[in-house]
C-alpha cells in the first residue's frame, strides 16, 4: 500500500554529469522503498540550455521562438533519459516521458507557454505498475502539437503542476544549496539559509531574482496549496518550506533580499502629455508578449514628458524595435537604453505592519555610496534600480543594516 505521490524535481547542477545522475538515481529508488510513489521531473543537464540558447544566436539574430522551443526542449529529453536508464541498472523500474507524452497542453505562446491542462493518465497508470516515473520538465505541446516550453526555470512549473493534478504529499525541489537564503550566499558570506517563507515572500523574491525557484511555479502553488520543499541533493537536511502565511512569520520584517542583473532599462523621450498615451505604448509592448515591470512618468511642465520602464534583458531587442516603432506613431522623441542596470529588492510580509523599512534601505544604498535611478514598492518588498556593476555591493549593504546575517 502506497503512503501516496512524491514529487521530485532536480535542476541541472544535480543531473550536471554521469556521477551526479547516478546519485539522483539512488536518491529516487530510496523514496520508493520508503513506500512512497515517486514522480521525478528533470531539469537539462548543467549548462545545456545556454548552450542550445547559444547555438540558435549563432545562426539567427532573432530566431523563430517556434524553432526555439524546438531546439530548447531536446536537452531535457536527454536528462530524463539517462535518469531513467541510471534507475534500471541499479536494479528498479522506470519509465521517462517528454511533456506531450504525460498530457502536458499549453497554450501556443513559443518560449512563454502557459499550462492549460494535464491529463496523468499515463503517469498514474505507470504508478500503479509499480514504476517510477521521469518526466523532461519545461516542455509541454500545444493544441496543435508544438512543442512548447515554459519559460526559463519551467521545470519548476512542471513539477508544481504535476504535484497538483496528482494530490502530491509535497513537492520537493532539490537544487546546489540547501535552501532558501536571506540573500545569495555567493555574494553575502553570512547569508542563513531560511526554514520557512510563505508564498508570497517566495514568489517576491522569485520575481525579483533569486534564482532558486521560477516565479509562475510559486504563483502555481500559492493558488492551489501544493506545499513545497527546497533542499539540496547533496546532502539529507532539511531545507526551506513554502507554504501558506502563518502568523509567527509576521515578526520577521524583512525574510531576505535578491538582485536581478537580468534587467534593462528604456526610456522614451519628449512624450506627448496626452491622455491615452501610456496605454498606446504599453498596449503595443504588450502585444509582444513583454514583461514591463518598473514604469516612472516624470511630472509635464512643458506638455511633454518622459516615461522610463525596465524588461527582461533577453526582451530588450524586440521592446526596443517595438518601442522606437510607437514612439514615431504617437510623435515622441528619441527611445534610450541602457542594460548595465540591476534591480535590488528586499522582501517580507512583516513589511505590512512596521514603518521606516524604505527609509532604512535608502539609508544603507546611501552609506553604500549606490544611487538609486528607479523605485517601486508593493506590500511586502521595496525595490531599487542600480549600475549594475554596484548590485553585489547593494546587496551587501541592504542586508547588513537589516542584520540579517548569521
Amino acid at each position: 500500500m502506497s503512503k501516496g505521490i512524491i514529487v521530485q524535481k532536480y535542476g541541472g547542477t544535480s543531473v550536471s554529469d554521469t556521477s551526479r545522475i547516478e546519485n539522483v538515481a539512488k536518491r529516487v529508488i530510496a523514496t520508493r522503498k520508503k513506500g512512497y510513489d515517486v514522480v521525478v521531473v528533470v531539469s537539462a543537464l548543467g549548462d545545456t540550455t545556454d548552450k542550445l540558447l547559444e547555438l540558435a544566436h549563432k545562426v539567427a539574430h532573432e530566431p523563430s521562438r517556434r524553432e526555439l522551443d524546438m531546439l530548447m526542449s531536446t536537452g531535457e529529453q536527454v536528462s530524463c533519459a539517462l535518469l531513467a536508464m541510471a534507475v534500471h541498472s541499479l536494479g528498479a523500474d522506470a519509465i521517462s516521458f517528454t511533456g506531450a507524452q504525460v498530457g502536458i497542453v499549453t497554450d501556443a505562446s513559443f518560449t512563454k507557454a502557459r499550462i492549460l491542462d494535464i491529463n496523468a493518465k499515463r503517469i498514474t497508470c505507470a504508478l500503479k505498475d509499480g514504476r517510477i516515473v521521469i518526466v523532461a520538465g519545461f516542455q509541454g505541446a500545444s493544441p496543435n502539437q508544438d512543442i512548447t516550453t515554459l519559460g526559463r526555470g519551467g521545470s519548476n512549473l512542471t513539477a508544481v503542476a504535476l504535484a497538483k493534478v496528482l494530490r502530491a504529499k509535497v513537492c520537493e525541489m532539490y537544487t546546489d544549496v540547501d535552501g532558501v537564503y536571506t540573500a545569495d550566499p555567493r555574494v553575502v558570506k553570512d547569508a542563513v539559509k531560511i526554514d520557512k517563507l510563505s508564498y508570497e515572500e517566495m514568489f517576491e523574491l522569485a520575481s525579483l531574482g533569486a534564482q532558486v525557484l521560477q516565479a509562475r511555479s510559486i504563483e502555481f502553488a500559492m493558488k492551489f496549496g501544493v506545499p513545497i520543499h527546497v533542499r539540496s541533493s547533496f546532502s539529507n537536511r532539511a531545507g526551506t518550506i513554502i507554504s501558506k502565511e502563518v502568523k509567527a512569520m509576521e515578526d520577521i520584517v524583512v525574510s531576505g533580499v535578491a538582485a536581478n542583473k537580468n534587467e534593462a532599462k528604456l526610456t522614451i523621450c519628449d512624450v506627448p502629455d496626452k491622455p491615452g498615451i501610456a496605454a498606446r505604448i504599453f498596449k503595443d509592448i504588450a502585444k509582444e508578449a513583454i514583461n514591463v515591470d518598473m514604469i516612472i512618468q516624470n511630472v509635464s511642465r512643458t506638455g511633454a514628458t518622459d516615461i522610463s520602464f525596465t524588461v527582461p534583458a533577453s526582451d530588450l531587442t524586440k521592446a526596443l524595435r517595438v518601442t522606437k516603432d510607437v514612439s514615431r506613431k504617437i510623435g515622441a522623441g528619441d527611445v534610450t537604453f541602457d542594460r548595465d542596470i540591476a534591480k535590488v529588492s528586499i522582501v517580507g510580509i512583516g513589511m505590512r505592519s512596521h514603518s521606516g523599512i524604505a527609509a532604512k534601505m535608502f539609508e544603507a544604498l546611501a552609506a553604500a555610496g549606490v544611487n538609486i535611478e528607479m523605485i517601486s514598492t508593493s506590500e511586502i518588498k521595496i525595490s531599487c534600480v542600480v549600475a549594475k556593476k554596484r548590485a553585489d555591493a547593494a546587496v551587501r549593504a541592504i542586508h547588513k543594516k537589516f542584520n540579517l546575517g548569521k
